[in-house]
């Protein structure tokens, strides 16, 4: 649903009204924003910011089994079998409960932090080191993308994270599931086969990560969220948000049409109904209607053109007409069509109530 007055002007969106208050850049949309991310357009995540338009988001399957799986790696795994000192977000910053860390926070952990939020999946500490870390988990049943270590856009989103927690260390750990565990997540084991964990060193791995991925982002917000001019649309790749911003808003509580389509529900309703009643009987007619004109059409003589057939209601009029079945334009500038053409007969049957003029 677009919440913002706006208009375009070429490949953008321009706004007419600014939102009092910008969605911030998570990490899942840090990426997508420097174009990284396969699924997700900087136009779109521009449009999500500004609150003009945001994919509803509906759990699927996928969505399902992450939920289910996360805690399953974070707490059976990394740390009750691999012995990991790490810490669920509802232990850091919410009560203990579940989901209290995203009530308490509205999905943000870095609220003092301007442009830039989001949530991490995990905070751990390496007893050897001394060091705290950031925990990505990410499940997923595309492994070929996996076969050249973490996709970028996952990693960037860790990266953040840790960039924002100011940390050097975090890892990111890939679930890879087949149909069944989608279908039974609660079943879910965690092995060395099904999981892999992959470290990094913010510093080794991004050494100019402010200049190289925050400063650009920050450069987005400024020169598009901030202005109301969207960067570029692509009409592919972003199908489905321009057909929903071209797409007028009729306000579900405007009386003239919550009367007229209530009405026209009840109607269309009654209305399927009937025809359903009725099915049998129109497919009979159409049977009926072919044999008359069938039957009738094996009365024609050559020089007959109508014919009339009366019942006690209705007058049922048959009209033969004569057509030509060739090219006649190629065949005119040719100047065969008089050696050439051929005439066709087509029948017509009508039929009006007795009395109708």
């Amino acid at each position: 649903m677009t919440k913002n007055k706006y208009h375009f002007e070429g490949k953008h969106i321009v706004l007419d009204t600014l939102p009092k208050r910008f969605k911030k850049i998570t990490a899942t949309r840090f990426a997508a924003v420097m174009g990284l991310n396969h699924w997700t357009t900087p136009f779109q995540i521009w449009c999500a910011l500004t609150r003009t338009w945001e994919q509803s988001y509906e759990d699927t399957i996928y969505t399902i089994a992450g939920k289910i799986i996360e805690p399953k790696i974070r707490e059976d795994y990394l740390r009750d079998k691999l012995f990991w000192d790490v810490d669920n977000p509802d232990d850091v910053i919410g009560d203990g409960t579940p989901g209290s860390a995203f009530r308490q926070t509205y999905g943000d952990f870095f609220p003092n932090v301007e442009i830039l939020g989001g949530m991490w999946d995990g905070l751990g500490h390496d007893d050897e080191t001394g060091e705290d870390y950031i925990l990505e988990i990410k499940t997923t049943k595309r492994a070929e993308d996996w076969l050249e270590g973490v996709p970028e856009y996952y990693k960037l989103q860790a990266a953040l994270y840790t960039y924002l927690s100011g940390l050097d260390k975090f890892y990111v750990t890939g679930t890879f599931l087949d149909a069944s565990d989608y279908e039974h997540p609660e079943d879910f084991i965690a092995n060395t086969q099904n999981t892999k964990v992959f470290e990094f060193s913010l510093v080794e791995e991004y050494p100019n990560f402010k200049k190289d991925y925050v400063e650009p982002v920050l450069d987005f917000w400024n020169q598009y969220v901030e202005t109301g001019i969207s960067p570029d649309f692509d009409e592919k790749k972003d199908a489905e948000p321009l057909r929903a911003l071209k797409t007028i808003d009729i306000s579900e509580s405007d009386t003239d049409y919550k009367n007229l389509t209530a009405e026209f529900d009840e109607v269309q309703f009654k209305l399927d109904q009937e025809m359903d009643k009725l099915q049998p009987l129109i497919e009979r007619q159409k049977e009926l209607k072919n044999k008359i004109k069938n039957l009738t059409i094996s009365n024609f003589k050559d020089d007959d053109k109508y014919a009339e057939l009366k019942t006690p209601h209705y007058v049922l009029t048959l009209t033969k007409a004569v057509r030509s079945s060739v090219d006649s334009k190629k065949l005119k500038s040719d100047g065969l069509y008089e050696k050439y053409s051929k005439e066709t007969e087509t029948f017509t049957l009508k039929q009006k109530v007795r009395g109708d003029k």
